[in-house]
């Protein structure tokens, strides 16, 4: 049984998607999820990246376009009263209500629900409340041990090679994205491709031009 570590912040759709998706697309394969959550702007922060939202003509097309995916996926899915948001509270909530600060699929699913099937804001102190009430979290959300849990969390991300999420990572191999399910899916099947030259050769591929910063 392959283990696949699935890296997320509540803030991303594709994230949410991927999560709901991901049980049809691995569907008769053997597996075991672990849920890590990360924060995705720290993520932007260390490859000095904008994030979908910060540039007007794209966040306009991430939200047909996501919206157009939950219409194709069949997934129920509704915007948050505004997006982006702080997710911070969210993960942090995420990581106390885990063993080790991962949590099960119940509590990623709830926080994930929380944000995209209500319309509501996501980041409003009421709801925070209910929803922390809810899970009963075993750590304080607001300890230095959960907040270091999550710091830890992304940075090992960063380290693992992690630019974005949904990411998806098993023996050491990343997979980006909700269109990166098929792919994984093949990959724990053991498609020949695999274990050919592909995945590596491109790495020795050199840069051909570079922009100025």
């Amino acid at each position: 049984m392959k283990q696949i570590t699935f890296y997320f912040d509540v803030i991303s759709p594709y994230a949410y998607l991927a999560f709901e998706h991901m049980p049809q697309a691995l569907q008769g394969i053997s597996h075991q999820v672990i849920y890590q959550p990360v924060l995705f702007a720290g993520l932007l922060k260390h490859h000095g990246q904008l994030g979908p939202a910060e540039i007007p003509s794209k966040r306009e097309w991430t939200y047909r376009h996501v919206q157009w995916l939950s219409h194709q996926l069949d997934i129920e899915m509704e915007m948050p009263a505004s997006h982006p948001f702080n997710p911070l509270a969210l993960l942090r909530l995420a990581v106390a209500c885990g063993e080790k600060g991962l949590p099960n699929r119940f509590v990623v699913e709830t926080l994930f629900s929380h944000v995209w099937r209500s319309g509501k804001e996501a980041d409003e102190s009421l709801r925070l409340a209910a929803i922390t009430e809810y899970l009963k979290p075993a750590l304080d959300p607001n300890s230095h041990e959960v907040k270091a849990l999550l710091k830890g969390f992304t940075e090992l991300a960063i380290k693992a090679g992690l630019f974005g999420v949904p990411t998806f990572k098993v023996d050491e191999k990343l997979f980006f994205g909700l269109d990166a399910l098929p792919m994984l899916a093949s990959y724990l099947k053991e498609d020949a491709w695999f274990a050919g030259t592909s995945w590596d050769e491109i790495l020795v591929i050199p840069l051909g031009a570079t922009r100025r910063k």
